[in-house]
């Protein structure tokens, strides 16, 4: 399994987590959302960032 895909399922189980306790909390729906939408936009631009396999340098003699 790529390291993508865990940090994926995980950042995916935090946000689960998070908008159960806005649902307990009586947040309304549309802010749950939104937020929800926010995460998950931050949560796919840092895993690309963090998982991202560098590039190795090309010798151009």
């Amino acid at each position: 399994m790529s390291t993508f895909v865990i940090y994926a399922i995980g950042f995916i189980i935090l946000l689960a987590g998070l908008i159960y306790g806005a649902v307990l909390l009586n947040v309304p729906t549309q802010w749950i959302v939104v937020g929800s939408l926010v995460l998950l936009g931050l949560g796919i631009a840092l895993g690309v960032g963090k998982t991202r396999v560098k590039d190795v340098p090309t010798d151009q003699t």
